[in-house]
């Protein structure tokens, strides 16, 4: 049990919370029962350690269980201990430390990605978390972060997939224009979400959601500028039929990653091989 927290220990898993101990170490944290779940039952391998009090062992004994399965130290801890560690304000009783995984973008266009959704300049944790969560949903390949967007392995982005970070191949800390090229010569057209483009329902009808595609998305406030949107093959806006004066970044990108999901199974589907 540990029970001081100002242990040599807790204090470096709590000093994961800011960014520059996350990239010198190459380490993470994450929190709550169902995202620790999540990691231990799809990347058991990169789960370093597990802090986790008595109340939230006999809450989820499923915890201790495939910890105990892939060899990975659980260590009894106190309250106090959690709430110093943690990054929420009302911890739930658990917390891991995880090794990162970045994939690089190399290996990404190796495996002919068919759905992708590129972030730039995405500053709000909440949002990129979101839009994670969303690829992983509607089945995307991968979900590429370019250096001016959020850290992925941020608490509050972590804890915004709800366990999709373990689902799906991130890249990171890539440069926007080379990116864009490199999925276009590996055969994926990029359309870029932004007010000033064409009616999805129009880009839909033209059959350019069917076959791989590259979604870029822009930052929350100010979207993608001019030379951003002359590097896309087509811009694309989610039309507002009510009255609404927006929509939500997450949001937009979730209708845009299901519309091509939905017109790349109805291809597949009828023209089975």
């Amino acid at each position: 049990m540990i029970d001081n927290p100002r242990s040599p220990r807790v204090r470096a898993a709590a000093k994961l919370a800011k960014k520059n101990q996350r990239s010198e170490t190459g380490l993470f944290l994450i929190e709550g029962p169902q995202a620790v779940l999540e990691a231990l039952h799809y990347r058991p391998e990169l789960v370093v350690e597990i802090f986790i009090t008595s109340a939230a062992l006999d809450r989820h004994p499923a915890i201790a269980r495939e910890a105990a399965r892939s060899d990975v130290r659980v260590e009894s801890a106190t309250d106090a201990v959690l709430t110093t560690i943690a990054d929420t304000v009302t911890p739930q009783g658990v917390v891991a430390v995880c090794r990162q995984f970045p994939l690089a973008l190399d290996e990404l266009l190796q495996r002919r990605p068919t759905l992708v959704a590129v972030l730039e300049e995405v500053r709000d944790p909440g949002n990129a978390g979101t839009i994670i969560r969303v690829a992983d949903a509607a089945g995307a390949d991968a979900v590429i972060l370019t250096g001016t967007s959020v850290d992925v392995f941020n608490p509050k982005v972590v804890r915004a997939t709800t366990g999709s970070l373990f689902h799906l191949p991130v890249v990171v800390s890539v440069e926007l224009e080379s990116t864009l090229q490199r999925l276009r010569e590996a055969g994926s057209r990029i359309l870029a979400a932004d007010i000033s483009g064409d009616d999805l329902l129009a880009v839909r009808s033209d059959g350019h959601l069917d076959g791989p595609t590259a979604w870029l998305f822009g930052n929350e406030a100010r979207g993608l500028t001019d030379e951003q949107l002359q590097l896309a093959d087509r811009a694309v806006i989610v039309p507002i039929y009510g009255k609404a004066e927006s929509l939500n970044l997450a949001t937009a990108a979730a209708v845009c990653l299901y519309e091509s999901a939905f017109a790349q199974r109805a291809t597949a589907a009828a023209h089975p091989h």
